[in-house]
């Protein structure tokens, strides 16, 4: 038998300006820089990764930033959210700190018993924190912000779609159980401590979305390498068409579209980014994996400048 999947590995997003992305997700969120690579499948592009002090599975956000990109629409079909998990009386750092960085964050709100401060990065995307009481301690990064108050990794992701039967069906498959109802939200948790919750909105009322700069490419979910094979099989017995395994250097990988039209991947827990970094460096320099340092030279003569500077 498959072990249950406990709860999100990590969420991909299409980006536009590195530089921005890059001081956004450092300075005003406070994540580490886990890995600077490139996109496997489209080496002119930076593939950024932000975690926690080790880029942890359930904490890492990663991202295409592509220089010029068009604005994507968040809509249904879509991840239309990413919620991040910090410590209930944290709230109110969150509060001010947003506001001392000039982001433009909505009033918090009660979903479910928790207080959710809604707000958007650079490009638009959609990011929520969500406070909890009992929050884990986590592995914070030394950084601007206390530990304390730090993300501790994800709390979610909300899916829009048209018609959440089958992604139901698909959740229950990988253990996830339905906890409660709100309006058109539905919620599903598993039984991790990070990224454990997929809430879908049930036929949202909004255009279908268009893939660009402020959407999501993907939401990835932690399985084990032992597991892996077996669970790309119960995709295929589900009816979807799953990918063979690819190595993806610091994690192997599976991609599948969903019935709601959410591209999912299932990543294994390691090697993780350590494998090719020292801990305390990590993030420092641009890393390839070994099919792509042939090719270093090109590479990094074909990549825009990565700095904070505006």
């Amino acid at each position: 038998m498959m072990r249950d999947i406990p709860g999100i590995h990590h969420v991909t997003a299409i980006g536009s300006d590195p530089g921005e992305n890059l001081q956004f997700y450092t300075e005003t969120l406070g994540l580490r820089v886990v890995k600077r690579s490139v996109n496997q499948d489209d080496a002119s592009v930076y593939h950024l990764f932000y975690g926690d002090r080790s880029g942890s599975p359930g904490t890492s956000m990663t991202f295409f930033p592509y220089p010029g990109a068009r604005q994507g629409r968040v809509g249904t079909g879509q991840v239309s959210t990413t919620q991040f998990l910090i410590p209930a009386d944290a709230v109110d750092y969150w509060i001010d700190r947003l506001a001392e960085a000039g982001v433009d964050a909505d009033e918090p709100r009660e979903r479910f018993g928790e207080t959710v401060l809604p707000f958007e990065d650079p490009d638009g995307l959609p990011l929520e924190l969500v406070g909890v009481a009992e929050a884990p301690a986590g592995d914070p990064p030394d950084g601007p912000v206390p530990p304390e108050y730090a993300i501790r990794g994800f709390y979610g992701v909300t899916l829009a779609l048209g018609d959440t039967a089958a992604t139901e069906r698909l959740l229950e498959t990988m253990g996830y159980e339905r906890t409660g109802t709100e309006g058109t939200r539905l919620r599903y948790e598993a039984d991790g401590d990070l990224g454990y919750v997929v809430e879908l909105l049930d036929g949202p009322d909004v255009a279908d979305g268009r893939p660009g700069a402020g959407t999501i490419h993907h939401v990835a979910f932690r399985v084990t390498s032992e597991d892996q094979a077996d669970w790309r099989e119960e995709l295929q017995r589900f009816g979807l068409r799953p990918t063979e395994i690819i190595d993806r250097k610091w994690f192997e990988s599976v991609y599948t579209r969903t019935p709601g039209g959410v591209l999912f991947e299932y990543a294994t827990e390691g090697p993780g980014y350590t494998v090719d970094e020292d801990l305390e460096t990590l993030g420092e320099r641009l890393v390839l994996p070994e099919w792509l340092e042939g090719r270093r030279e090109e590479i990094e003569d074909g990549l825009p400048p990565l700095s904070t500077d505006s």
